[in-house]
């Protein structure tokens, strides 16, 4: 078996951009609720169908919630998202788990920088890709099927993307 890779790496295919256009017109506060909402739905469920003890990338979700109420302050979050990340390295073993981790940890981590929330699709759908295809599919079937999954992704942007949002992000893609 091949070495797997652990995001989608294309910044420019049209599956990407897609995503980064309308990203680039939306505040910080819609982006987190856009992968929150995603990774709570899809890739937590897939994380804890292999580790269905492990709260960590859950929590990182809820601690990322409570920040945007107000909840709580920023270095609690914080905590939940950096053991999300030791989630995905403990995952090492189940590449689509990983990715899944990786996904809701950068999801998560949105509440921070704006740029996080790429992290959804690179990572994201790439774990659904594994989990769907297996990490032995030829990357070009993965790729499709990571594609698809972005096709899905930007639906959800563009169902709660505000119209004219007068505050959006304002991003450096460093890519």
């Amino acid at each position: 078996m091949s070495k797997t890779r652990k995001m989608l790496s294309d910044w420019n295919a049209p599956y990407i951009q897609s995503i980064v256009k309308i990203t680039e017109t939306q505040s910080k506060v819609t982006l987190a609720t856009w992968v929150l909402d995603y990774a709570e739905q899809i890739l937590v469920p897939m994380f804890r169908k292999y580790y269905p003890d492990d709260m960590r990338p859950q929590n990182a979700i809820s601690a990322a919630r409570k920040w945007l109420a107000g909840e709580i302050k920023f270095p609690l979050a914080k905590a939940a998202i950096l053991q999300c990340h030791g989630a995905a390295r403990e995952a090492e073993e189940n590449p689509g788990a990983q990715a899944a981790a990786r996904a809701i940890g950068q999801s998560a981590s949105t509440i921070h920088a704006a740029g996080h929330c790429m992290g959804l699709p690179l990572y994201g759908a790439l774990a659904i890709a594994y989990d769907t295809l297996g990490t032995d599919a030829p990357w070009d079937k993965l790729e499709e099927c990571a594609g698809d999954e972005c096709g899905r992704m930007l639906d959800a942007l563009n169902a709660i993307a505000v119209e004219n949002e007068p505050n959006p992000v304002k991003i450096n893609w460093k890519c």
